[in-house]
């Protein structure tokens, strides 16, 4: 079974970096599939953050991240990263990579087929 498995999170200050990884299960690739980094705030319903087509040439971003996050992909290791800088505390949610079943983004929250089981991200004085 396709699963993924996030890292990376934890708490950091406002204005602070972090890195998140999502990481394939051994056996099975991300390479010819876009994939989407979602967070759900407190209280909040699940959005999308993120999204990289499988050769990584087509990347999308929800406006309020725009400028502050970076997507990317490592096909070769079957990694998908997001690094996040300037963090805000409104930035803080439990982040989820996830699996689209085709390999463009188009609207970022359809065709999702795997989810992550999530990270913690906390951004606090």
């Amino acid at each position: 079974q396709f699963r993924l498995v996030e890292s990376g999170g934890g708490l950091v200050q406002p204005g602070g970096s972090m890195r998140l990884s999502c990481a394939a299960a051994s056996g099975y690739s991300l390479a010819r599939y876009a994939v989407v980094w979602f967070r759900r705030a407190p209280g909040k319903a699940r959005v999308p953050v993120s999204c990289i087509s499988d050769s990584g040439l087509t990347i999308k971003y929800r406006d309020s991240v725009k400028g502050r996050f970076t997507i990317s992909r490592n096909n070769a290791e079957n990694m998908v990263y997001l690094q996040m800088d300037n963090l805000k505390p409104e930035d803080t949610a439990v982040y989820y990579c996830a699996k689209k079943d085709v390999s463009m983004c188009g609207v970022m929250d359809v065709d999702i087929d795997v989810w992550g089981q999530g990270t913690q991200v906390t951004v606090s004085s």
